[in-house]
This record gives C-alpha cells, sequence and structure tokens, in this order.
C-alpha cells in the first residue's frame, strides 16, 4: 500500500524500503506541495533539477544510534533528496557528527558528495516536505507505517535515537510502540536532555536545529553536541575527544 502497510518486515531490507517511501503518494497536499516547490524552484537553485519526492533516510543498515527530525525542507531535502542536506539545518547537524567523529565531512551539499555516516543513520516522521514545514496530524499518521517499518529493520542493531523537536517526540514514541517497544503510560513529554529507557533503546530529546533554534540560541552547538556524544556512547560508539575535529 502507499503508505507502507502491508509491508513483509522479515524479507524486506532497509534498501528496498527506502526505494518503496520515495514512491509514496499516499498524501494529496504533500504531493502537491513538493512537486511544485520543484518546477517552481528558488532562485537560488535555479539550475537545479530538484529530487521533488519523498525523502528515504540516510544511513547504514547497521546503525546503532538514530537521528529522527521532522520533514524535508522546501528547498533542502526536497531539492537534494537527502535527510537534512542542502540547507542550514543540516548544516549545523552534519557539523556536529562530523565534530563528534560520527560523519566522514563536516558539510552536505548533495546526494553525491560523498558523505558517509558512522553507525548513525537520519530519518524523519514525515518523509515529504510540508506547506510551512507543518505536516498535518493526519499527515503524521499517514507516514507512521515507513517510521514503524525502518524501526523494525533497524532494531538489531539500534541502542539509541535522538529525536529532534516536539512534532519528531510526538510521532516517533507511537511508532517505538507499533515497532514493539514498551513505551511508558502516559507518554513522557518532551524536553531538551530528555531521556526515555525503553526495552533496550534509550530516546532522547533535543531541541529541533531549526534556524529558528540556532540563531536566536535556544539550542547552541554545545548543546547539540552534547546530546548527539551521550547518545553515541550509550548506543557504543566511539566519539572524537572534544576539540579533536572542530574548526578543521
Amino acid at each position: 500500500m502507499g503508505n507502507g502497510m502491508g509491508m513483509d518486515t522479515e524479507s524486506s531490507s532497509l534498501a528496498a524500503l527506502d526505494r518503496r517511501v520515495t514512491e509514496c503518494r499516499a498524501c494529496p497536499r504533500l504531493v502537491a506541495w513538493r512537486e511544485e516547490v520543484a518546477r517552481t524552484k528558488r532562485a537560488a537553485f535555479a539550475d537545479w533539477t530538484y529530487w521533488g519526492r519523498p525523502v528515504p533516510g540516510f544511513g547504514p543498515p547497521d546503525a546503532r544510534l538514530l537521528i529522527v527530525g521532522l520533514a524535508p525542507a522546501a528547498h533542502g531535502a526536497n531539492r537534494t533528496g537527502r535527510m537534512f542536506t542542502g540547507d542550514r539545518s543540516g548544516d549545523v547537524l552534519y557539523r556536529a557528527l562530523y565534530d563528534l567523529g560520527l560523519a566522514s565531512q563536516p558539510t552536505a551539499v548533495s546526494a553525491d558528495d560523498a558523505l558517509e555516516l558512522y553507525g548513525v543513520r537520519v530519518t524523519s516522521p514525515v518523509h515529504c516536505a510540508p506547506p510551512a514545514n507543518k505536516p498535518t496530524p493526519g499527515e503524521r499518521d499517514t507516514c507512521r507505517p515507513w517510521l514503524v517499518q525502518e524501526l523494525h529493520l533497524l532494531r538489531p542493531t539500534l541502542r539509541s535515537v535522538v529525536v529532534l523537536g516536539a512534532f519528531g517526540w510526538q510521532a516517533a514514541l507511537p511508532a517505538f510502540a507499533a515497532a514493539g517497544w514498551t513505551v511508558p503510560r502516559p507518554r513522557p513529554a518532551f524536553a531538551h536532555g530528555a531521556r526515555v529507557p525503553l526495552d533496550g533503546l534509550d530516546v532522547f530529546g533535543c531541541f529541533h536545529v531549526s534556524q529558528r533554534n540556532t540563531f536566536t540560541g535556544r539550542l547552541t552547538t554545545e548543546m547539540l553536541r552534547e546530546v548527539l556524544r551521550t547518545a553515541a556512547r550509550t548506543a557504543g560508539l566511539p566519539t572524537a575527544p572534544p576539540g579533536d575535529r572542530r574548526e578543521k
């Protein structure tokens, strides 16, 4: 089905899931918007051929740490076809991952720029760029089976998750439950630095890496690095000592 329901978890690979994600047309408003943006473009990217489709997750299939965002940006991942690539939010996130030794380079400009993530995968609860960066609750729920399937496939190695922002938090917790983890009731509230232990999985809350948060100082680089560092260590991933890779 178009929203990912009815998939055979056991026989499905993450690469196959990613391919199916890119073909989804389940939400008419999101389909219309992502394709309109891809046609009209932004002047600065007039020579780009926009992706204009759902954006799959990015990272290795045996990731120990998962980062869950909100949705692709209209002129970021909706243009490049890769999560958090080509916009300022991605600049902040991938720089922090690089600083910690979890990414091969500090920038993410296009899907063919050779960026690699080490033990980390990046995904979102909504795979299409929404108008005004605001998916509806119905669109969030329609897209959830993709995240549930992704969690099923990552479960053998997944040990920690960083959820960026309250929307992602509200979308992710039901997905964890649907994927077989026991989520406390009532569901824990989102907060920066929140940590919720599930069955063999620790879920961390972090303010979103949006320009609104990073430009105002609500989320500083060090705040982001600290959450990512704690989550990575919880997942058993080695991280670079503070200062080792910064300013390079």
